[in-house]
């Protein structure tokens, strides 16, 4: 039941609204902001691209939870290195289901 109320939140929910409560303006200086996919994998929009979708919102709003609790500079890193590492799980999970279904993750490479 709770993928589903995930699930339908993130239907009613414009693309990149939920983003906007994330601080991205308060991210220690020299943190990497990991890629978030705003396209799923060959333009397929299935089970495994709503899954990361959920997965990406409740990493942003433990994100700010963890923040609004921070009481010094070591607290707001941890929280944001936290967020960094469930984006890459959540993308490598999801990249993995789809290759699982015959779709490839595209990369280009500059060289």
């Amino acid at each position: 039941m709770k993928t589903w109320t995930t699930l339908a939140a993130i239907l009613a929910v414009p693309a990149g609204v939920a983003a906007a409560a994330v601080p991205y303006h308060a991210m220690p200086a020299g943190f990497e902001r990991p890629e978030i996919r705003s396209v799923p994998i060959a333009g397929i929009k299935n089970q495994y691209w709503f899954n990361y979708q959920a997965d990406i919102l409740e990493a942003e709003k433990e994100l700010v939870s963890d923040l609004r609790r921070a009481t010094d500079r070591e607290d707001r890193w941890d929280a944001w290195d936290e967020w960094a590492n469930e984006i890459v799980d959540a993308d490598k999970d999801y990249v993995k289901e789809m290759r699982k279904k015959g779709y490839r993750a595209g990369r280009v490479t500059v060289g």
